[in-house]
């Protein structure tokens, strides 16, 4: 059965700003550090319009400039990535021992990593599903850890499994990612509601093995917006408060070069579901693909060259492998900006 579209829907993504020289009627982004005097109206099947902000709906001009009060502050966050697995498609093993992950983690807050994502399973192509039971057993000594070792920030489990999550949880970590956008496992979301965590919701798909054969969409940049805002809502109608949702639109998961492109060049477009947008992109193949670059470890440069190329559409966390080499950039990104 084909799907269905409201090719009538016009949706508003920010034409966002950074320059020091703001016009009086500008408008900040979620209450951050870009502004707007534009919108982009979007439409299945039309061509993109340029409109001004006093054009759009009350409802879109709301959800564009409310602050975003589970990641607040005047500079984006940075999520460093602690992958416990043997397999992941960038540093698989370099973490996979506990004493290892714990030491990688603590070195990343150090360097300016404000949350700690950690993972059990390999979501890269064509990697299989884990066992829950050896899911927990990789990450839960490393959170706890974490924690023994003084870490107190936000740390994220990147599972998309319940019982991993709960075992997680108890152990220290407070925030639920989930790269099947709550689809894999329906126990799921009951987890983040008992425990009152915030959860970070990512378009992808609930296989990763299969992911990456021919993916297709009508229309990536809306296919993937009406995605996470029906994950939203069903998230909210099972106790999930919108104020607790970030959001992912995935890049690099069943996505070919063109979809990831794609979504970048408009990734403004996510703030107006209202909520955190978080971009992981660091050391994807389409980086590599356009750098020429093989090895998913020399992909730093153009790692950060994407996540500062988000940052300057709003996007408030990035997630990131080398956090040292972002946090330093991101700051001379800021400072430049701002002229101080």
């Amino acid at each position: 059965m084909l799907k269905r579209f409201d090719m009538s829907r016009i949706y508003y993504r920010a034409i966002v700003q950074w320059d020091v020289a703001r016009p009086a009627n500008a408008l900040m982004l979620a209450d951050g550090w870009g502004w707007f005097t534009s919108v982009e109206a979007l439409r299945r099947g039309a061509a993109p319009e340029v409109i001004s902000t006093s054009d759009i709906p009350m409802q879109a001009h709301e959800a564009l400039i409310a602050p975003r009060t589970l990641m607040p502050g005047p500079r984006p966050q940075i999520m460093g990535i602690v992958n416990t697995t043997p397999d992941s498609f960038s540093d698989g093993g370099l973490h996979a021992v506990a004493v290892d992950a714990i030491a990688g983690g603590m070195a990343m807050a150090q360097a300016g990593a404000d949350i700690l994502d950690i993972g059990g399973e390999s979501t890269r192509p064509g990697a299989q599903t884990v066992d829950p039971a050896e899911e927990v057993a990789r990450t839960v000594p490393v959170i706890a850890g974490l924690r023994a070792a003084g870490f107190d920030g936000p740390i994220s489990i990147d599972t998309r499994k319940a019982d991993v999550a709960r075992a997680a949880l108890a152990a220290g970590a407070n925030l639920i990612n989930d790269v099947s956008g709550f689809t894999f496992d329906p126990a799921l979301a009951s987890v983040a509601v008992e425990n009152k965590v915030p959860v970070c919701v990512m378009h992808g798909p609930v296989d990763p093995a299969t992911m990456h054969i021919d993916p297709r969409y009508d229309d990536v940049l809306l296919d993937v917006y009406d995605f996470l805002e029906a994950r939203i809502d069903a998230l909210e109608a099972q106790g999930i408060a919108r104020e607790s949702i970030i959001v992912d639109p995935g890049i690099g998961f069943g996505k070919t070069l063109e979809h990831n492109l794609a979504l970048l060049a408009r990734l403004s477009l996510f703030h107006s579901l209202g909520v955190p947008v978080l971009l992981g992109a660091s050391r994807k193949r389409f980086i590599g693909t356009i750098g020429k670059v093989e090895a998913p470890r020399d992909r730093m440069a153009g790692s950060i060259a994407v996540a500062l190329a988000g940052i300057a559409q709003g996007v408030q966390i990035v997630r990131v492998h080398d956090v040292a080499e972002t946090a330093q950039a991101i700051a001379l990104m800021r400072a430049s900006v701002a002229g101080n």
